[in-house]
């Protein structure tokens, strides 16, 4: 019996009261119940296999004791097939013992769905565009940009197994203030010179210069003899190219590839931030003040109201946010994802404020604010940057150690906290690597199944769940049913991590499996039911391993 079967087992039970008008349910209606009644793994599992708090929730709106409400629940569900016994605890839990063959059950539900298990069509029909890295394209992917990679790729994967249509976007910044610093900062290296005082350092500064003057050369000009204002448009249009091209070289390599390449320069030069803004003074959303056109931010909950056309009839960066969002929702995006930078706190309200003002709710904006990431070594900060002295890149995390550790390491913590990775620790291949202990959970599983059919165990010839009664099996069992609920909380809290921790505590219970049960026949020994069983048991931890490292965008590797 799988958790959501169990669960609406118990909504029918519910329902089946309400109905009968039992005294224990007091005043609910039908109307009152819950959709789904939620069933978790208890703390100790000599409490039960599942535990639910129904009749805690629902006590007070029928009016009578939630223990009594839980009481004449129990009598119902512990009558239904494949429940063994419905236990009463404190002031109305309900903890529940599955028979054991009910409980076995799930492995094979779990291998005959294969890599479907666990996903959903909770988010069939919704278009969520999800935004994340969108650095300045002034420099290589830095070390907070790749954790915006690893995480952003992950809860991409997530909500589409619950049925979202998601479009992986990127924002480059090719527009304003900063380029004009990076194309000055390329001709100043071009020639010799140090960078401007506001501009960019490192060797990647060089490499990027020297192939905008070969890649001119090619074309048979010479832009170290052009005037310097026409040699500065040179440079900003091929560097920037140039920097494109690399992060998203960088990028890719690292798995993390993109639906849709936004251009900021697009919005001004397609008149789409004129049009909005237009839009916005039509609808009454502008007014303007001292000589300058203002967003109502405050009217829709931002601290302050935001100018949108300067005094001086130029954009503020606002206008092409607001283009930006309003170009989102043209596309059909019924939500829209920002995951942006610790420093970027501010535009939560802004950006929920812009959609408001367009006459959307809110709602139909979130934004993740993410923290920082350190690498440290021997407990010391570690600088290791080849191309910028004083930012780590992700081509230099990568190098250090690997595209799967690194995107591992990267997204199974919470984005609000501040993360140390231990490039020591992420290095060895023990069971202190996080990534490697996962990892060589699948790769046994494989060793199982390798090992099974020398030895003729085939799981077509039986599988009897009743045989799964060892500890160890119901500690599996326990971590493979919990796999469908942390997938749905993953995508519903926008928390990619919980994938990864979850994988932690099945690779585990695996590992602690593998120690202390046979799978193949010890000797001459005939191949028994028992043997059988297992292999689809340790099948259904490998299609749980091998989707969960999938949705993290980490290989499931079948030897170590």
């Amino acid at each position: 019996m799988t958790p959501a079967e169990l669960s609406a087992a118990i909504r029918r039970c519910l329902v089946e009261a309400v109905e009968s008008r039992e005294p224990a349910v007091g005043s609910l209606a039908a109307g009152d119940l819950p959709a789904e009644v939620r069933v978790e793994r208890p703390r100790s599992r000599e409490h039960g296999d599942w535990a639910t708090n129904v009749a805690l929730q629902l006590g007070k709106r029928a009016g009578v004791a939630p223990r009594d409400l839980a009481t004449a629940l129990a009598a119902r569900l512990g009558a239904v097939d494949g429940v063994e016994r419905v236990d009463v605890a404190g002031p109305g839990f309900l903890n529940v013992v599955l028979q054991a063959s009910a409980a076995g059950e799930l492995a094979r539900t779990v291998v005959e769905a294969g890599a479907a298990y666990g996903t959903s069509e909770k988010r069939a029909g919704t278009c969520i565009n999800l935004e994340f890295i969108s650095a300045n394209p002034t420099g290589p992917v830095h070390l907070g940009g790749a954790r915006w990679g690893a995480v952003g790729d992950a809860l991409a994967r997530v909500l589409a197994a619950t049925g979202a249509e998601v479009v992986r976007e990127y924002y480059f910044n090719d527009h304003g203030a900063q380029i004009d610093r990076f194309a000055r900062s390329l001709l100043a290296r071009a020639h010799g010179r140090p960078a401007p005082e506001d501009g960019y350092g490192g060797a990647y500064v060089g490499d990027i210069a020297d192939r905008v003057v070969a890649d001119a050369s090619a074309r048979g000009e010479d832009v170290m003899a052009m005037p310097e204002e026409q040699a500065q448009e040179v440079f900003r249009r091929d560097g920037v190219a140039l920097m494109f091209d690399e992060v998203k070289r960088d990028l890719h390599d690292f798995g993390v590839d993109f639906d849709v390449w936004f251009h900021e320069d697009s919005l001004h030069a397609s008149g789409a931030v004129d049009a909005a803004v237009e839009q916005l003074k039509a609808s009454g959303s502008l007014y303007e003040a001292d000589g300058a056109w203002w967003l109502s931010s405050t009217d829709h909950g931002d601290d302050k109201d935001r100018v949108v056309i300067k005094s001086d009839g130029q954009p503020a960066y606002i206008a092409g946010d607001l283009a930006y969002l309003r170009d989102k929702r043209a596309r059909g995006a019924d939500l829209c994802i920002y995951m942006l930078g610790a420093d970027h706190h501010g535009y939560i309200s802004r950006l929920k404020a812009a959609a408001a003002a367009f006459g959307d709710d809110p709602a139909v904006v979130e934004v993740l604010i993410g923290q920082m990431v350190n690498l440290v070594r021997d407990g010391q900060p570690v600088r290791m940057s080849k191309r910028n002295g004083t930012v780590v890149s992700l081509e230099d995390l990568v190098e250090a150690v690997g595209v799967d550790a690194a995107r591992y390491s990267l997204s199974r913590s919470s984005v609000d906290s501040t993360i140390d990775i231990d490039l020591d620790v992420l290095t060895r291949r023990t069971n202190e690597n996080p990534v490697f202990y996962v990892q060589y959970a699948h790769a046994r599983t494989c060793g199982v199944a390798r090992n099974a059919e020398a030895a003729g165990v085939r799981r077509e010839d039986g599988f009897d769940p009743s045989l799964l009664t060892h500890p160890t099996e119901s500690a599996v069992l326990a971590a493979l049913g919990e796999h469908p609920r942390v997938v749905e909380q993953a995508a519903e809290l926008r928390e990619p991590h919980r994938v990864a921790r979850h994988l932690e505590v099945l690779a585990g219970a695996f590992h602690k499996w593998y120690d202390e049960c046979r799978v193949t026949p010890i000797g001459e020994a005939p191949v028994e039911d028992v043997h059988r069983t297992r292999l689809w048991l340790a099948e259904a931890v490998r299609t749980v391993l091998a989707s969960g490292l999938g949705l993290l965008g980490v290989s499931a590797p079948e030897r170590m």
